[in-house]
């Protein structure tokens, strides 16, 4: 026994020593606060946290205690308020009281199941499985601000199907019915939250975001809903960080993660963690070497609040979401009155006392002393250590506490099992008969606001979206700058007032984060092989297209329609001008005066021939056909007018038709002329049959007969698919050229070929009868006549097909005119030759001459 006392004395020794030196009393993970009441309900919240301490300046010095924190402890005002609030209605629960238990779960593990044991044993002493309660009181528990403290003491609470309402950040794993069958989340989901952070992105064109993520299941679910929503809006994550949670305490290399983000050159971070995380803890350590960005976080992350030594510009400008929800108009008075003096055990609100307003503590009983915890109001706080307006934590357990509050007064109501729950006169309530009618409970809480634990009927979440002000001396703010609500209407869903905005370096302007500047007009972004979608170079548009809006998102330029053209810049789609082969324009005045002048210089060539006709050089090959070659001459030339112009369905008609039949005559009569030659010099021999046809004259007939073919192509032409006015407006980049289209190009080769193919049977029977004697080598004359009209027509098919729009129809005239000049050049200018300079070659006494030589 000795021994035993010895060894017990030797265990409690370092504690007693502990106490004798000690200047103030221990902070303790196992502190808690009661009050009593016919029901109780008890709370389990992270009030001590780790942070930086508040009298170090410079990273080098920052150390990290376990502190308490005002904004969490707002909680427990909540909580008391709603309580207070309950026991003084006369109708909701009247004749009972409540009461509460506060107890500081830990920021690890092992410190909140300290936490639990103690509650469940009822005493100091942690013995799992027993309870030391005399009377159990308990109806409820509220766990809460992190999913770590929730799930854990949901795992516990389950084996005595004990009631728990979570008041963190909705979980979905913590809905999980089969693991947590008695846990009620008081937050509603925020499926929408990845949502209004794109859509917000989105609004300010930033497209080079990093994240920053407390690695837990709150994390990982929302980077799940993030990740789709900012690859369908083209927005890309330049780096993403997991903090660990595991790491609370392990500061080694824990500045590798600023380092990276200050590398990064992406300008707006989206964190997503509790500040009682780990994470919170490392960005406080980070305060003096945090670069400057625009943070986008959620009303659950107050690190940026709760740092003592500001750095302007760290968080300046910072933009929040938070939850919408309604105020409780009476709250902030209830703060302004919460003192040690109005709650002497209440160890918490002591200890803040004692950190910011130097009120000692007992050393003995932990309670602050009696001359100093009426000193001072929370309300006095600088506004970075401590909100008045009501958190979403707060907020969430005033409608926890009437939530339990309201499914007691329905159970009293209902008088379920009353007799069985009776207790020496004091009402009892299995957890089983609480649990069947909380899950399914609702009620209209003091502010009006529709409460329901079922959640899926708790589906829409609004959000402000508030601007966080950081200025020297403790001048902070957070000012609201625009709403976010999911069940409106696509497009309306955000609304920003950017004029109220203040960015981090106090500028007006909306700041840049873009991984590629902007394409401006006249560009589109070309994608960088193997880097991310904004990633891009500018290029410009291809022709006839246009980009006129200066953006990222300019993909694709946009093509002009058939009726406009591109500008020189590409930003403007100009309507085009419709242009024609005109006479004002240089070509077709050209082209029209050698027409004119041609069938003037074939008119004067009938002329001569017409008062010389008598004569033998004018008499030689039949003066019949002269004339009628002459003539179609002059109507090829005067065909080209019915090219030149603006096109209508009349000229569309004539011009291909006219033109086939008159250059039909034209060579059918050069045939006609060939074989007379052939008909004359086989006709000098007596007896021969040729003699008979020189005679009749039946070379004439070539030429009806010719051309009525031509004509029967046309009139199956026209019948089939006549030509019409169209318009091309590809050809010219800045005109739309009014044409004829042809209409069958099937007929027009047909015309076309059989003007060939008589164009070659000229050429061939008069090549045959190039050698044979003539006076006037007439035969000579026809075959390079023939020669020149072949070579301008073969020549004229690869350049027609190789040109477009107004040079087309102008290759065309020029073939007609080029064909038609060599004809009347070769036969009939060496004849005019002859008759106007020669005169003397132009007689019969010449002409016996030659024969006789011959």
């Amino acid at each position: 026994m000795p021994t035993l006392t010895f060894f017990f004395f030797t265990l409690e020794l370092p504690m007693l020593l502990c106490n004798l030196f000690a200047p103030e009393c221990f902070v303790s993970f196992l502190d808690s606060v009661y009050q009593d009441g016919d029901m109780v309900v008890s709370t389990f919240l992270p009030l001590y946290t780790y942070q930086t301490s508040q009298h170090t300046k410079g990273a080098e010095n920052i150390d990290v205690s376990p502190r308490i924190t005002p904004n969490n402890y707002q909680i427990v005002m909540a909580l008391i308020f709603a309580i207070e609030e309950i026991n003084r209605n006369s109708i909701l629960l009247p004749n009972m009281t409540l009461g509460y238990n506060v107890y500081s779960a830990g920021p690890i593990d092992k410190e909140t199941v300290k936490v639990f044991l103690k509650w469940l044993t009822g005493k100091d002493r942690l013995i799992p499985n027993y309870s030391c309660k005399t009377e159990e009181k308990s109806v409820a528990a509220i766990t809460g601000t992190t999913w770590e403290i929730s799930s854990l003491f949901g795992i516990f609470l389950s084996l005595y199907k004990y009631p728990q309402l979570s008041i963190g950040p909705f979980e979905p794993s913590m809905n999980n019915s089969v693991k947590f069958p008695f846990l009620y989340q008081m937050a509603a989901k925020e499926s929408s939250l990845a949502l209004g952070m794109v859509l917000l992105l989105v609004h300010f064109r930033w497209n080079w975001v990093g994240l920053v993520i407390s690695e837990d299941e709150n994390g990982v679910n929302f980077v799940t809903d993030l990740i789709p929503e900012v690859e369908r809006n083209t927005i890309c994550v330049a780096f993403m960080e997991f903090i660990p949670v595991t790491h609370m305490m392990d500061l080694k290399n824990t500045y590798e993660y600023p380092k990276r983000i200050v590398r990064n050159p992406a300008k707006v971070v989206i964190i997503y963690a509790n500040t009682d995380s780990s994470l919170g803890v490392l960005f406080q350590r980070w305060e003096y070497i945090l670069p400057w960005r625009i943070w986008i976080t959620t009303s659950q992350w107050e690190v940026v609040t709760s740092m003592r030594h500001f750095i302007l510009d760290s968080f300046h400008g910072t933009l929040i979401f938070s939850q919408d929800h309604d105020e409780i108009s009476t709250f902030k008075e209830f703060v302004k009155t919460v003192n040690p003096s109005k709650y002497p055990d209440d160890i918490f609100l002591a200890r803040l006392w004692e950190i910011y307003f130097d009120c000692a503590i007992s050393i003995t009983t932990c309670k602050s002393f009696k001359n100093c915890s009426s000193r001072g109001n929370l309300e006095l706080l600088p506004w970075y250590h401590f909100a008045i307006a009501i958190s979403d934590g707060s907020y969430h357990v005033y409608n926890a506490v009437y939530a339990v509050a309201h499914t007691i007064h329905k159970m009293l109501i209902q008088e379920i099992d009353i007799q069985g729950m009776k207790n020496e006169g004091r009402m009892k309530f299995p957890p089983l008969k609480l649990n069947s009618m909380l899950k399914n409970i609702k009620f209209t809480n003091p502010g009006g606001h529709q409460i329901t634990l079922n959640p899926t009927e708790n589906l829409y979440v609004g959000y402000d979206i508030l601007n966080f002000w950081d200025f020297p001396q403790g001048l902070t703010y957070k000012v609201k700058v625009g709403t976010f609500f999911p069940y409106f209407p696509p497009g309306q869903q955000l609304s920003i007032s950017e004029d109220r905005i203040e960015w981090s370096k106090g500028d007006k302007q909306i700041p840049i984060s873009v991984c590629s500047d902007s394409c401006g007009p006249g560009y589109r972004k070309y994608l960088q092989e193997g880097k991310a979608a904004c990633c891009f170079d500018c290029i410009p548009c291809p022709e006839n297209e246009i980009s006129n809006e200066t953006g990222k998102y300019i993909d694709q330029c946009v093509k002009c329609t058939d009726d406009q053209y591109a500008n020189t810049d590409r930003t403007l789609c100009i309507q085009k001008s419709v242009t024609f082969l005109a006479y004002e324009n240089p070509l077709g005045m050209t082209l029209a005066s050698m027409a004119l002048c041609f069938s003037v210089l074939t008119l004067f060539v009938l002329g001569i021939f017409v008062k010389h006709q008598k004569t033998p050089v004018v008499k030689a090959n039949n003066i019949t056909l002269s004339y009628i070659l002459l003539i179609s001459l002059m109507f090829c030339f005067l065909c080209s007018f019915l090219f030149i112009g603006q096109p209508n369905t009349v000229t569309c008609i004539l011009q291909q038709t006219t033109f086939g039949v008159v250059f039909t005559v034209a060579i059918s009569t050069v045939l006609a002329k060939t074989i007379t030659v052939v008909l004359a010099f086989k006709s000098t021999a007596p007896g021969k049959r040729s003699r008979g046809l020189l005679i009749s004259g039946a070379p004439k007939f070539i030429i009806p007969i010719c051309t009525l073919i031509q004509i029967l192509f046309c009139a199956m032409w026209l019948r089939k698919s006549p030509p019409f006015v169209d318009t091309d407006a590809h050809s010219e980049h800045d005109h739309i050229i009014v044409v004829c289209n042809k209409g069958s190009v099937t007929a027009f080769y047909c015309v076309l070929g059989y003007l060939g193919a008589l164009s070659i049977v000229s050429f061939t029977v008069a090549f045959m009868a190039r050698n044979l004697p003539d006076t006037f080598n007439e035969a000579k004359f026809l075959t390079f006549s023939m020669l020149v009209f072949c070579s301008v027509w073969i020549t004229f098919l690869p350049v027609y097909h190789s040109t477009k729009g107004k040079i087309m129809v102008a290759v065309e005239i020029f073939s007609i005119l080029t064909s038609s000049t060599g004809l009347l050049g070769c036969i009939f200018i060496p004849k005019c030759y002859i008759i106007l300079v020669r005169p003397d070659m132009n007689s019969l006494k010449c002409l016996r001459n030659t024969v006789q030589w011959k």
